[in-house]
């Protein structure tokens, strides 16, 4: 009403939806495991989930490095190897939420500045004597920058940082970790529509539609959606490969389509345990370690996104700004991992994993444990696991589609904390939201489009430092409703409450709730080794 008061309520009017620290239609938080054959089923969803970014970067990176289908074979394996150590690692003494720790998308620039690299340049020096001199590079480079969150995480920076995060600015980062992921999504199904199209209709129809329709297969249609669509179109694709339909279709149509393209099976060792420094010592550059460093950081706010969409879809309490910082610095010591196995890789949240919490409704810890045992028993028996990491491209595209929307739809959910009629949470939602998908736009399209990135210097190093933090939709997002959130105007208590700042209040010291020591307590009392104020 203009110019006047709001009309009181009426008796019947129809009351706003309560405001849910814990999702409660969770059906097994953190520390409510479910029986051991439905954990071990949901453990191997996982595994499959999180499989997709472990194929898609080597498979990228490989051939420009230098080498082969056996390089490729071996570069997974051990990827998914460390993925596993870190995956048990952050589960067991990191922040204890049930989060997949994979390879991460953010990592790839700086690595194939490193491929480009004018030392590697020499076309006298044969393949894979190139790839093993690149590889030593990106490991030296990784183990450099895994210092920068082992410091800020080990020693309480970053929860001096997380403690002025509210759900207001929280918002932008954890939708855009999910959202600002758009361009794996349908431009994958698209590459082989036949495939991608009947997946994701096949996992929706699944997910969403055969629970209301059959009751009795309620948890059992929509928990293990995945596995059933993921079956049935694979089959479908293995059908139309070996019925001929590609046989004369372009090289890049048979790559995305074929079920026997990827070159896996037949290079993939039996048994081979990755070990650390298997393709020799590393070496190091003084700007590539600067540029890896940078990019380090940019995968720490990332994945701060990523826990605070697990820790919600896992039904926890939100974490102590302690208990993130301490995950960040044991998120470091996989990137060091990573350095000194040579995944060519760093680690990071995997958003697609936090999604399928959503899908499944699970988000018990002792299931992500078991999955991080199907990583590393499927990273040592290598033919069995290539079988596996065979699924088409497209296919995963499709299970992205679900996974980074389901993560995109947690920071929506923080909304709810927050007073939506203030003009000053509207700017910054709208601004920070419009600008983290705008500004990665523009660096996206000047680099398609010139080659380079808008910061064009002979240091490609350089270039990386500046150009990366720009690409990345949640950093750009983040940082900026971080920061405008922080320094404009808010007054007392009143503004706290429009930031929904006093819902996260009581967690922020660790003891202030005792439901904080229920999920993110460390075993064997090494509590009080780590900060906790």
């Amino acid at each position: 009403m203009a110019g006047g008061a709001a009309p009181a309520p009426k008796a019947d009017d129809p009351l706003p939806h309560p405001s849910k620290e814990q999702l409660p239609s969770v059906s097994y938080c953190i520390t409510s495991p479910p029986p051991w054959p439905e954990a071990m089923l949901l453990g191997f969803q996982h595994y499959l989930v999180m499989l997709g970014t472990t194929v898609i970067i080597p498979t990228a990176l490989v051939p420009q490095m230098g080498g082969g289908n056996v390089e490729k074979a071996i570069v997974i394996q051990t990827l998914l190897f460390v993925a596993g150590v870190n995956t048990l690692l952050q589960t067991t003494f990191g922040t204890r939420l049930p989060a997949v720790m994979g390879g991460s998308y953010t990592f790839v620039a700086p690595t194939i500045s490193i491929i480009l690299d004018s030392r590697f340049s020499d076309p006298s020096v044969d393949p894979i004597t190139k790839f093993r001199r690149i590889m030593r590079a990106t490991q030296g480079a990784m183990i450099i920058a895994s210092t920068i969150q082992i410091v800020l995480g080990f020693s309480g920076l970053w929860r001096n940082v997380v403690r002025f995060l509210s759900p207001i600015s929280a918002v932008p980062l954890v939708s855009l970790a999910g959202y600002g992921l758009y361009e794996f999504g349908f431009p994958g199904i698209a590459k082989c529509v036949e495939i991608g199209l009947p997946q994701l209709i096949i996992l929706i129809i699944f997910a969403q539609y055969l629970p209301h329709a059959i009751s009795s297969g309620k948890n059992i249609f929509d928990r293990f959606a995945v596995m059933f669509s993921v079956a049935i179109v694979w089959l479908y694709a293995y059908l139309l490969t070996i019925g001929g339909t590609y046989n004369h279709a372009p090289l890049k149509t048979q790559l995305s389509c074929r079920t026997d393209s990827s070159g896996l099976i037949s290079s993939a060792p039996w048994i081979r345990i990755p070990y650390p420094f298997q393709w020799g010592a590393p070496s190091f550059n003084g700007g590539e370690a600067f540029a890896m460093l940078a990019v380090a950081f940019v995968a720490l706010v990332e994945s701060t996104g990523g826990f605070i969409a697990v820790s919600r879809y896992a039904s926890a309490t939100p974490m102590p700004p302690s208990v993130l910082s301490r995950g960040v610095g044991w998120q470091g010591i996989g990137i060091l991992l990573s350095g000194i196995f040579g995944t060519g890789n760093g680690t990071s949240v995997s958003i697609e994993n936090a999604g399928l919490l959503a899908l499944t409704l699970v988000g018990s810890r002792r299931v992500v444990q078991i999955a991080s045992g199907f990583m590393i028993f499927f990273s040592v028996l290598g033919k069995f696991g290539a079988v596996a990491a065979s699924i088409p491209p497209p296919i995963v595209a499709a299970l992205y589609c679900l996974f980074f929307g389901y993560v995109g739809a947690c920071g929506l959910t923080l909304l709810q904390f927050c007073n939506l009629n203030s003009f000053r949470n509207m700017f910054i939602l709208g601004f920070s939201i419009f600008m983290g998908l705008s500004v990665p736009q523009y660096f996206n399209e000047y680099t398609a489009i010139k080659g380079f990135g808008p910061v064009h210097t002979s240091a490609r190093w350089f270039n990386d430092i500046i150009n990366v933090p720009f690409m990345s939709e949640a950093f750009v997002g983040g940082v900026t409703a971080y920061f405008l959130d922080v320094t404009l105007h808010s007054k007392g208590a009143a503004g706290r409450k429009d930031r929904g700042k006093h819902w996260w209040d009581k967690f922020k010291l660790y003891k202030t709730d005792p439901r904080s020591d229920e999920f993110y307590g460390l075993p064997f009392g090494l509590n009080k080794y780590f900060p906790s104020h």
